[in-house]
């Protein structure tokens, strides 16, 4: 596997074993891999894509002005691999990305090939939490694959076999509102359980003792129902934020997400 960054610094530490973020056991798992020549790290595109089958990106999707996701990295890394990529290619995406984004990308890459190579482009979201994103990722829940082509799907479920997960595949869209749709019921039972512990606080009730009361039912589970100053991190609040900005652009009105960040705001 190589890992690529345009930012030179960041493959610069990770070549001599530092981690540009902190991660519960990425440091060793970085060194063990590197030590058995499995890993290595560019700022190349070409050295990147040398003999390729898959690419994998995972930039970053802040939001935008008005909550939008920002997809200007998505942009530049699909660019970037179109212009060097010389045999067909998987192009697997990782980041979290508005539905539709599977097809601006393939659209990306023929405009901006030099000459005219197959591609496919499946959809991959990732589901791992700050902390225990090892974990998360070699003992998934799932794993979620969306592609207009199913022969390439079916070739990073090959991959992702040795994680023993169920493996999803179905299409582009529906694979990146999966994961939208994911984040937001999570933020939802987050707030959720915080308007029940301002209606406690109001009546005399214990919030915690309600959350215990309410976890030992297998279809609410206790897990996201701890009273507190709500979400926070880099994913659900612009993953809540852009699925909302998603579904105005087409005319719907998310009332229940508008009131999940309204909740999660008021509660701080």
């Amino acid at each position: 596997m190589i890992a690529l960054d345009i930012i030179e610094s960041k493959i610069d530490g990770l070549k001599r074993g530092i981690m540009p973020i902190y991660e519960p056991g990425l440091k060793e798992l970085v060194e063990r891999n590197v030590s058995a020549g499995r890993l290595s790290f560019t700022t190349s595109y070409d050295d990147g894509l040398k003999d390729t089958e898959f690419v994998f990106i995972a930039v970053g999707t802040p939001s935008g002005v008005d909550g939008e996701a920002d997809l200007r990295y998505l942009a530049a890394a699909a660019q970037s691999v179109a212009r060097v990529m010389r045999a067909p290619l998987i192009i697997v995406n990782k980041s979290t990305v508005p539905v539709g984004t599977g097809d601006w990308v393939a659209d990306i890459v023929r405009k901006a090939q030099p000459a005219p190579i197959p591609f496919w482009v499946v959809s991959c979201p990732e589901f791992l939490r700050e902390g225990s994103a090892i974990a998360d990722f070699m003992q998934p829940h799932r794993t979620v694959l969306g592609s207009l082509d199913r022969d390439a799907a079916e070739k990073v479920a090959q991959l992702h076999l040795p994680l023993r997960a169920p493996i999803v595949i179905t299409d582009l869209r529906t694979a990146e509102m999966i994961k939208y749709a994911s984040n937001a019921f999570l933020a939802t039972k987050i707030s959720f359980i915080n308007e029940i512990a301002n209606i406690c606080e109001a009546l005399g009730a214990d919030v915690k003792e309600v959350a215990v009361g309410m976890g030992y039912d297998k279809r609410i589970g206790s897990q996201f129902l701890d009273a507190g100053l709500g979400y926070g991190g880099s994913c659900f609040p612009k993953d809540v934020k852009a699925l909302a900005y998603m579904a105005a652009e087409k005319g719907r009105h998310p009332q229940l997400l508008h009131a999940v960040m309204e909740i999660n705001d008021d509660r701080r």
